[in-house]
């Protein structure tokens, strides 16, 4: 059963790393999103900087750590599509 717990967990981390990037890049981004999906664990760098993050935690009520680190525990079906246009909106032209 501890098994099968760890394999539901995992995988639907794994689907949520998959989903934020394909909707990220469905919003018309042309950044490399590879880093996110290829990392692993509860918890992702972004990449993104401290201006970045904080217009994300301004303008769209989205929290993550001063260096970009986000939780991936915290996305779900309800929220990745808001989250994924806001990501696209605070990197689009930007180097990060």
């Amino acid at each position: 059963m501890w098994h099968s717990d760890l394999e539901l967990m995992s995988g639907r981390i794994k689907e949520m790393r998959s989903s934020l990037v394909a909707k990220i890049l469905e919003n018309g981004s042309t950044h490399n999103w590879d880093h996110f999906v290829n990392q692993i664990g509860m918890f992702a760098f972004t990449g993104m900087d401290k201006d970045m993050v904080n217009e994300l935690r301004e303008k769209y009520a989205i929290y993550m750590t001063m260096d970009g680190r986000i939780s991936i525990a915290g996305l779900n079906t309800n929220n990745v599509d808001y989250i994924a246009e806001a990501f696209h909106k605070v990197t689009d032209g930007k180097k990060f």
